[in-house]
């Protein structure tokens, strides 16, 4: 067998204990997930450099696991990129507005440009730009580039600052010690080792994992880990993970899907150093003239960088604290979530709604079945079946998946 090319497999045993409690809620919320992480959260991205793979020691998939669990990497700083690719309809600028209206971004009442609970959205779909620089959990810094523009995102201490250069607009908000520690034990992942330990959460006996070969990664040495579904019937294809040989730290992150094409979500650096950046780097003042907009609301989210977090479900008995009557079918990559709307609170028909029945037909797949009537909302990853009687299917599964999951639902 050659050097760095080993095929073992390793299963939900050879992963450490601690792992198992987190596994029956990580089925469902890795995969079905992912799609969301990709919106609200900030990412890192680098495609893997042309020259020669590296020579590298032989390692086991349950050794290079093990090397990211125990990887300690606080500070960094370099240049990423991310790219976000959902095959969701093109609608005209429409879903970019939405997430940012929902969001209350730029465009919401009394919002401002700077603030990260809107912008971050942008990073939902094409490629992005950023740099970023980290000093432990009190110290980041996220700029995305754009064009003649650039919106940073600054968590220093106490201060949360958000600023955008092209409206020369300010956000502000502060954070206290509980507020921070609660941020950092539910934050949703930021970078690419934590999409990979939210992803290695999902190994199980439904899961093969291997280590297949090597790349450099930002001029970095680093392996290539592979996470793939053994079941059929899921939209995941595969996962990969640019693990760096010396720190165990993820350098990048690809989640194919199963039908085939680029990458849904492609997460890495081009540029990393691991030395400290400088404090100047996460020092922040107003600009002269700017309009400064404090947020004084202690129970919303911001992501990573502020704000109290968004107290999100952490297991399969919270989510259903969420949904009436929520239910998990399946299991591993194949796991599909159902709940009930309410007898007959499906959606509107074309006749009920007139153009915008039409208009949300429009975007989905009209399928029948043993229950009846439904709607199947599909992205290249998540796919979602309403049925008429007001039930919700959704998961990282094939169309069909879905159908006859609400066919076995009857």
């Amino acid at each position: 067998m050659a050097p760095n090319e080993t095929d073992d497999t390793t299963t939900a045993g050879e992963v450490e204990e601690p792992r198992a409690g987190r596994r029956k809620a990580a089925r469902y919320v890795v995969p079905v997930t992912v799609m969301g992480v990709a919106a609200a959260t900030i990412g890192l991205v680098p495609a893997l450099a042309d020259s020669g793979d590296p020579d590298l020691p032989d390692i086991t998939a349950a050794q290079l696991i093990e090397k990211i669990a125990q990887s300690d990497v606080e500070r960094l700083s370099g240049t990423v990129k991310i790219t976000t690719d959902l095959g969701l309809p093109d609608l005209g600028g429409l879903e970019s507005g939405l997430l940012s209206g929902a969001a209350g971004g730029e465009d919401g009442e009394g919002g401002s440009s700077a603030d990260p609970s809107g912008r971050l959205t942008e990073l939902a779909s094409g490629t992005h730009t950023l740099r970023v620089a980290v000093d432990g959990p009190d110290r980041q810094k996220l700029s995305l580039l754009e064009n003649a523009a650039e919106y940073s995102l600054i968590h220093n201490g106490k201060d949360v600052w958000g600023y955008d250069s092209a409206s020369n607009e300010v956000y502000h908000a502060t954070v206290d010690e509980a507020d921070a520690e609660e941020r950092s034990a539910q934050q949703p992942p930021a970078t690419p080792k934590d999409f990979a330990e939210e992803a290695l959460k999902a190994v199980d006996d439904t899961t093969s994992v291997k280590v297949d070969g090597t790349a450099q990664v930002a001029g970095r040495d680093a392996y290539r880990l592979v996470v793939e579904p053994k079941q059929s019937g899921s939209t995941v294809g595969a996962v990969s993970i640019a693990v760096d040989s010396e720190t165990g730290m993820p350098l990048k992150f690809t989640l194919t899907p199963s039908s085939g094409g680029s990458a849904v979500v492609d997460v890495g650096f081009t540029k990393v150093s691991f030395d400290r950046p400088d404090a100047s780097t996460f020092a922040f003042t107003p600009p002269k003239g700017a309009k400064v907009t404090e947020d004084t609301e202690q129970d919303r989210g911001h992501g990573d960088f502020g704000g109290k977090p968004e107290r999100g479900p952490k297991s399969e008995e919270d989510l259903a604290k969420g949904f009436d009557g929520l239910r998990m079918l399946g299991e591993g990559w194949n796991s599909i979530a159902t709940f009930d709307t309410g007898a007959g609170a499906g959606l509107p028909t074309e006749e009920e709604a007139g153009d915008l029945g039409g208009f949300l037909g429009s975007l989905g797949d009209q399928v029948k079945g043993d229950f009846g009537k439904g709607t199947v909302f599909s992205t290249r990853l998540v796919n979602a079946l309403f049925t008429e009687d007001g039930k919700v299917y959704v998961g990282t599964v094939t169309k069909d998946a879905l159908v006859k999951a609400a066919e076995a639902g009857k």
